[in-house]
């Protein structure tokens, strides 16, 4: 049977083309003789392993035949109208780079001239200022002399992406690389580029193992069967993370790691495509190896189980952890999961942490539980004190972790990375209401969310006596969000082992809980840490501006690092639509006027988000938009709809995207908010607005294409 090796193609097709492209792809890949496949060389093409198919009447496939191993394998290039397509079929080839080895599809037609570039005077090219020298394009990297001659013309980084943007795959990822300050040698590392051996004589398998090269998978792609080649025609653009992966992003999918690895990265930059295809790698590499995957919503969990069935249906997913295949949820739905499984014997957990044993802990403790502790109480602590902000994160941080059950343990207690300093009286006085609160969950048989992920680590832990692990391996996106007794179920679910533990994260996203540090709760890295920086999703323009979000703000990693941004995009697009509005009707006429543009233009409505602060300015905006002939819906937890622009959340947008996005009243604060961060300490305060910074660099970074930001006067 021939073997299909797709290309991301340059010309999109609509639903019914699609559809015939994917019934002739179908066809070929079963039997290239078929008669009415029409597969025919072309006359004084440029390349003689040039082929087309008929797709239909009035449309015909252009692709390279590659014989090798005994079989044809078919290089498709795309789908053009019939004259098109031979137009085109006339002028490709595809050869092999000399440089680098690496596969190239080349027009022999001399190409449209370049645009003309302006240098503003006295300005040197963006390549003469990082040092960029001819040669190292040229002789080191493989860029081809046009190319490389028209990068080292370029003004700024906006001219050298829209020329990446006319070089798809590995070509397109150097010059981006190109235009930061990263050195030629580690471009050649990141991209595993190599010197070419010597021809051996034998074309055809030549450029078979140039095909193969790790850097030609972000271009090129061996399609195993027809359910794959299936979802590569028809997801286009927003699929295309299942099929193409950067050389970089396909090393951490396939590496062992001999203990915990953290894989840290900006919004869009592929962290979780590497977890989900890393799932998929680990579940065939061990058909019984049981797999946890987990983040700390339950949205992104229902994102991640679509995605490993989108990108392999085959991966069995399970509905329980301990048992073989891919166990995927929040990881608060991952604790219940767990106390279900251990029955009475969690009363064992339960009182390691509590000091009281519940064998049947029958619910989750009210959130607003501490208020009434502290409304219901007399303390003398000073209000930066007694909040529920400072009393959730010392309980999380510290007394939980720790697992004290009484004063005299607290008393004690090490209170690392704590900002305000309590002495012995003031300790006294925070266990009190502690107390209070533990007697209230005992009253009623529950248990908080951190307190449940407490007692199922003890309990996996083996404090019974038997250590009780329920995987083998542990994936976690999101990982910046996750409690210390998040960490410590995670720990203690898989055993000490090779590719224990593999973590995503993002410290510029961290939007939920307090910072926490991984070395205190039993996952050392050790040197097991690597950082991704080039950003898939968003456009160079809505990148800058995210960034300028964070700017001024100090961010620490999980392994108490600083951490860097340096992010960039391999995108291009229009700036964002920075707009002033007066009042909430100039606000929503303003987003209206944008939505219907983009609607008008042929965006589809479902792609487009507008995002807000809370649930009551979704219903505001969701009312306002319907006022003025906009079909909107506000989307909590259900699936989002195809055919209505949607509206939702920041916290409920973390992990999805948008081709455009609005972001509503940003930068203003209620009043509400402003006695609350008045009340804080200072380091509480400050984390606290830390937060939020990263939830509206998290909304900005949803769009792919546009944004538009209102921002009220």
């Amino acid at each position: 049977m021939p073997t299909i090796i797709m290309t991301k193609w340059p010309v999109k097709l609509d639903g019914s083309v699609r559809s015939q492209a994917m019934a002739f792809l179908q066809k070929l890949s079963a039997d290239d003789t078929t008669p009415g496949l029409h597969v025919e060389p072309i006359n004084n093409s440029a390349d003689p392993r040039v082929r087309t198919g008929r797709v239909s009447q009035f449309w015909r496939a252009v692709m390279f035949r590659i014989d090798g191993n005994g079989e044809h394998h078919y290089v498709i290039h795309g789908v053009w109208p019939h004259d098109d397509a031979i137009d085109v079929a006339r002028k490709v080839r595809l050869t092999m780079n000399p440089i680098n080895g690496l596969p190239q599809i080349d027009e022999i037609a001399a190409p449209p001239p370049p645009p003309t570039i302006t240098v503003p005077p006295k300005a040197e090219p963006l390549f003469v200022r990082l040092g960029r020298a001819r040669a190292d394009l040229v002789d080191r990297l493989g860029v081809p002399e046009s190319v490389a001659d028209e990068a080292l013309a370029a003004p700024d980084e906006d001219a050298i992406l829209t020329l990446a943007a006319r070089h798809e795959g590995w070509l397109g990822l150097i010059l981006v690389d190109l235009a930061t300050t990263d050195s030629v040698d580690a471009i050649i590392e990141r991209l595993e580029l190599s010197r070419p051996p010597e021809p051996s004589g034998d074309q055809d398998a030549d450029l078979l193992r140039s095909l193969r090269q790790p850097a030609a998978a972000a271009q090129f792609s061996f399609i195993d069967d027809q359910e794959e080649l299936r979802q590569v025609i028809e997801q286009g653009d927003f699929g295309a993370w299942r099929v193409f992966l950067h050389p970089e992003q396909r090393r951490y999918v396939k590496k062992s790691y001999s203990g915990p690895f953290r894989l840290s990265g900006g919004a869009g930059t592929g962290k979780t495509v590497v977890l989900v295809h890393r799932a998929r790698a680990l579940a065939l590499r061990n058909p019984s190896a049981r797999i946890v995957l987990t983040t700390f919503t339950t949205n992104l969990a229902h994102s991640l189980r679509d995605s490993l069935a989108q990108l392999d249906p085959r991966v069995v997913q399970t509905t329980e952890p301990g048992v073989p295949g891919v166990y995927i949820a929040g990881v608060d739905a991952l604790t219940s999961a767990v106390i279900r499984s251990a029955g009475s014997d969690i009363a064992a957990g339960v009182g390691a942490v509590l000091g009281d044993e519940r064998a049947n802990p029958n619910g989750r403790t009210p959130s607003a539980r501490w208020r009434s502790v502290l409304d219901s109480s007399s303390t003398g602590l000073p209000p930066e004190i007694a909040n529920e902000t400072f009393l959730i994160a010392e309980y999380s941080l510290v007394v939980l972790p720790n697992r004290v059950k009484n004063e005299a343990e607290y008393l004690r207690v090490r209170r690392p990375g704590r900002g305000v300093a309590l002495d012995r009286a003031k300790r006294a006085a925070v266990w009190t209401l502690i107390a209070a609160y533990r007697s209230q969950n005992r009253i009623d048989g529950t248990l908080d969310f951190a307190e449940a992920a407490a007692a199922a680590a003890a309990y996996l832990e083996g404090v019974d006596g038997t250590a009780h692990h329920m995987a083998d391996h542990v994936l976690v996106d999101e990982g910046q969000d996750l409690s210390p007794a998040h960490w410590q179920l995670l720990r203690a679910i898989a055993p000490n082992g090779p590719d224990d533990l593999f973590i995503a994260e993002d410290s510029h996203q961290r939007i939920y809980g307090p910072r926490t540090v991984l070395g205190r709760y039993g996952i050392k890295i050790v040197g097991r840490s690597q950082r991704l920086t080039l950003n898939y999703r968003t456009t160079a323009q809505n990148l800058n501006y995210a960034m300028t979000i964070l700017d001024g703000a100090d961010f620490v990693d999980l392994e108490e690092q600083p951490e860097s941004t340096g992010y960039r995009s391999a995108r291009s697009g229009p700036p964002p639509h920075l707009v002033t509005t007066t009042s909430l009707t100039d606000e929503l006429d303003s987003i209206a006027q944008h939505v219907r543009s983009w609607t008008d233009s042929g965006t589809q409505a479902g792609t487009i988000a507008v995002l807000v602060h809370d649930k009551f300015q979704c219903e505001r905006v969701v009312n306002g938009l319907t006022e003025r002939g906009v079909s909107a819906r506000a989307v909590d937890r259900d699936k989002p709809p195809a055919d209505r622009v949607l509206v939702m959340t920041m916290h409920r947008a973390k992990g999805m995207e948008f081709s455009k996005v609005v972001l509503a009243d940003v930068g203003t604060r209620s009043s509400g908010e402003k006695a609350r961060l008045a009340s804080l300490d200072e380091s509480e305060r400050g984390d606290t607005e830390l937060r939020g910074r990263s939830l509206v660099y998290v909304a900005a970074t949803r769009a792919r294409d546009e944004l538009a930001v209102m921002q009220r006067s």
